[in-house]
């Protein structure tokens, strides 16, 4: 079992900056991939950001290439998401999830989920 607990979310301006965490708690962290998700209001949860647990390899949604970049502390157990040049279609609930084995696009081969952190852009 894999806790997770996001922070960091709010309100921002379009142009924006916000940092998202994610603090782990059980199972060795450094061995499952992270995964980031966000959900807005009406639609379904979409993939936004991963990074493996050993090699440290990335992948990111075409929406948010260039714009965000998801790291990992496997020393501390956390990991992050920088979210720069924020856009009002960047505003939804942002979920960090876990899964062993390698990166993947679909929230459900993540079975390890924190409660969601909100984020707002306003135009």
């Amino acid at each position: 079992q894999v806790q997770l607990v996001e922070s960091g979310g709010g309100l921002v301006q379009a142009g924006g900056s916000l940092r998202l965490s994610c603090a782990a708690s059980g199972r060795t962290f450094s061995t499952y991939t992270m995964g980031w998700f966000r959900q807005a209001q009406g639609k379904e949860r979409e993939f936004v950001a991963a990074i493996s647990g050993s090699s440290g390899s990335t992948d990111y949604a075409d929406s948010v290439k260039g714009r965000f970049t998801i790291s990992r502390d496997n020393a501390k157990d956390t990991g992050a998401l920088q979210m720069n040049d924020l856009k009002p279609e960047d505003t939804a609930d942002y979920y960090c999830a876990a899964r062993s084995g390698g990166y993947r696009r679909g929230a459900i081969q993540y079975p390890y989920w924190g409660q969601g952190t909100q984020v707002t852009v306003s135009s």
